[in-house]
């Protein structure tokens, strides 16, 4: 984060102190990847017999790390999970690999651990070699720095542009035990994306099996971090992790449909919910947090598809921006979707207003509420389409000026 940003406006007033998940440390240090002043590498430590599940990135230049976690997920085991600020290390090449292997073997040595059981993210410039030195040089000491209470200073030193740590909690109960997750997210552009965030870690001592993790997690993504956009680029770097300790003393699960699951997956959802709401909501230079409700649609998938569409579409972000309630851009976005759409059917409200129905504009119909409504920091537009059952929410931020002047100078 450069010292130059303020605080997003659409930030929440006050950051959750995580609690503590037995057999789980964390710790932070500088050592000046990229950044001067300030904490750059993250550690989680997981004790013996911890799994994990994962959602990357679908990107076609995918980044080194990236890589690293999808071969060794399906073995499902993990004892650390280390992350850096400042360099993707993406389009890097062998020597991208070998900057990986090198500083998970660092991890795996201190520990004592098998080298597949060290998952590695990476967030910032792409392009440019990631020197591995730093990380052997100072795992003594991040060893050291790993806390049980240390989550927001884990959470710190993954932030790039970032404006403000996104952390969050839920506890739930599976059968007669109570369980805790807790989880922390970056990210602030180059966000569309097409499995999870730029970076998420979430935890829980839950006790189940890596393929029942790894499904839940893939069903909480589809509902929280793949109906986020800020700018519609998807990175090369897109990484969200969920390790679970087997801590907690509740009956064995074997299937993902188990009934005793329905609070837990409830808590699940809701925690990826807020986690990607708020990388929503520090999108670079946003000034408005945007809520997209698609319903009507034929699928659920159309639905999002449509949400996205509008999400993604600069007229109509900019229109929000200038608080110009200009819905006719609304009605651009939704036909250039690609998805089933009825112009006599189609229903489009600003702020609960609705403003047109059948073909066209609603009889009598008075902006006045509407700009009213864009003026505020929270702005909801509903959908409805009138063709099915089809729904989806979607998250978005409005698009500003500075959004360009942070990006005109991100290398600099």
């Amino acid at each position: 984060m450069n010292a130059s940003h303020t605080v997003s406006p659409l930030a929440p007033k006050t950051t959750p102190t995580l609690p503590r998940i037995a057999g789980i440390t964390l710790g932070a240090v500088e050592a000046g990847i990229r950044y001067k002043g300030r904490t750059d590498v993250m550690l989680a430590l997981l004790p013996a017999g911890a799994v994990i599940a994962g959602v990357l990135t679908k990107s076609k230049t995918a980044s080194a790390p990236v890589e690293w976690c999808r071969k060794n997920l399906a073995r499902g085991k993990v004892r650390a999970i280390l992350a850096n600020a400042g360099n993707a290390n993406a389009f890097t090449g062998k020597a991208g690999d070998k900057s990986v292997e090198e500083a998970t073997r660092a991890v795996a040595q201190a520990l004592g651990c098998a080298r597949n059981e060290v998952f590695m993210a990476s967030t910032g410039v792409i392009g440019q070699p990631l020197d591995p030195a730093p990380f052997a040089k100072h795992m003594p000491a991040l060893i050291k720095a790993a806390r049980e209470d240390g989550w927001a200073d884990a959470s710190a030193a993954i932030m790039t542009t970032d404006t403000f740590p996104k952390l969050a909690t839920r506890t739930c109960r599976i059968g007669d035990a109570t369980v805790t997750l807790n989880g922390f997210a970056k990210g602030s552009g180059m966000i569309a994306p097409d499995m999870a965030t730029m970076l998420a870690f979430a935890f829980t001592d839950a006790k189940l099996p890596p393929a029942v993790l790894q499904k839940l997690l893939s069903d909480a993504t589809d509902k929280s971090f793949n109906c986020i956009t800020v700018d519609g680029d998807t990175s090369t770097s897109d990484t969200l992790l969920l390790a679970a300790t087997g801590g907690a003393k509740h009956p064995r699960i074997d299937e993902a449909d188990d009934p005793m699951l329905v609070e837990f997956k409830r808590a699940l959802d809701d925690l990826m919910i807020e986690l990607a709401q708020l990388v929503a909501r520090d999108g670079e230079g946003a000034s408005k947090f945007i809520t997209i409700n698609v319903t009507g649609a034929t699928s659920n998938g159309a639905a999002r598809k449509i949400g996205l569409a509008v999400a993604n579409s600069p007229l109509v972000k900019t229109a929000i921006a200038g608080e110009d309630a200009n819905w006719g851009r609304i009605v651009m976005a939704v036909g250039k979707a690609g998805e089933k759409a009825d112009r006599d059917k189609l229903r489009i409200s600003i702020g609960g207003v609705r403003i047109t129905d059948g073909g066209q504009v609603v009889p009598k119909y008075d902006e006045t509420p509407v700009v009213r409504h864009i003026k505020g920091q929270d702005v909801v537009i509903d959908i409805e389409l009138g063709l099915g059952r089809g729904k989806c929410t979607v998250w978005t931020c409005d698009l500003t000026h500075r959004y360009i002047d942070i990006n005109g100078s991100y290398r600099s």
